[in-house]
């Protein structure tokens, strides 16, 4: 079997097995998109986040990561479940209402990496999932998977912003996929809605206004400057995505791993008021909103509470 079909089998085979976009790009070192990277990083728009100023020459060149690799495929799985945000309480991100996406998305690349190794035993692969020195969007839109939008999330056709990124680099060569073009147009309707105006200009993000860093990122020793308005959001935050018209009744996942823990897309005032180490570690197993840890959590509420009192 030559590489051109094996490549279109191993695409039904990654849509059979859950992933919603597959797209196949060229390994190469980045150029225009690296600068526009480090451009980024010179103006501290990373905030505490120095961990994206370290390992620049695998960020740049995935040779670096994995000698002779010649495609980089990525995979996209749609999380969007059919619920909405109740009225009460405060609102987490929809992306971590389930479980947590790293594993589940992980253990499906891996068995797209066993597919390649029986096409060719001696390849190499290697894949991640949010945790490696790889810009994943900017390789999902060389792979033509969608575009970059405006909130410099991910934007594709059929699934919105709703996806979670799987990446694997490997030492097959498959001829890439087209990029796709940009389809927002003269659409402002994300940075028109930032609440914090964290969109500073299309496509790039100053995580030190942004409510998704504050509540998620940074330590849970930093506290969050008071003319950052939390606007309820006490994990995440999606405006930017709810507005956008791309995100306009897309279809949406059967996989209820991903659907609300306990029925819950926000978190209840009496359970944060009452929330111990102990609790939260129960109610937040293999939930991305451990990721705050307990006294991140905690600080986000009170953060919230008292910018309610003062108002």
């Amino acid at each position: 079997m030559d590489a051109f079909i094996f490549k279109k089998e191993l695409k039904k085979y990654a849509i059979d097995i859950g992933f919603c976009e597959v797209g196949f790009a060229k390994a190469e070192p980045l150029g225009f998109e690296f600068d526009r990277f480090l451009q980024w990083l010179e103006k501290g728009y990373n905030g505490s986040m120095d961990y994206l100023e370290r390992n620049l020459d695998k960020r740049r060149n995935p040779a670096v990561i994995l000698p002779d690799v010649k495609t980089i495929i990525v995979c996209a799985y749609n999380y969007n479940s059919p619920f909405q945000h109740s009225n009460n309480g405060f609102k987490v991100s929809r992306y971590a209402w389930g479980n947590d996406y790293h594993e589940v998305v992980l253990s499906l690349l891996h068995r797209i990496e066993a597919k390649l190794k029986e096409f060719i035993p001696e390849a190499r692969c290697k894949s991640y999932v949010d945790t490696g020195a790889i810009l994943e969007k900017i390789w999902a839109v060389r792979a033509g998977i969608g575009w970059q939008g405006k909130n410099s999330l991910l934007l594709t056709k059929k699934f919105g912003s709703y996806v979670f990124l799987g990446i694997i680099l490997t030492t097959i060569e498959f001829e890439p996929d087209s990029i796709s073009p940009d389809h927002c147009g003269k659409c402002n309707k994300c940075i028109e809605e930032c609440p914090t105006g964290a969109i500073v200009e299309p496509k790039i993000i100053d995580s030190n206004k942004c409510i998704s860093y504050w509540t998620i990122e940074t330590k849970p020793e930093q506290n969050i400057p008071k003319d950052i308005n939390l606007k309820g959001w006490i994990f995440g935050c999606d405006i930017c995505q709810e507005v956008c018209p791309w995100n306009s009744k897309k279809e949406v996942t059967n996989n209820t791993s991903f659907y609300p823990k306990y029925g819950e897309t926000n978190l209840d005032t009496n359970f944060l008021n009452d929330m111990t180490e102990n609790t939260f570690s129960i109610r937040f197993k293999n939930s991305p909103i451990k990721r705050a840890k307990y006294l991140g959590l905690k600080r986000n509420f009170k953060h919230i509470v008292e910018s309610i009192n003062e108002t």
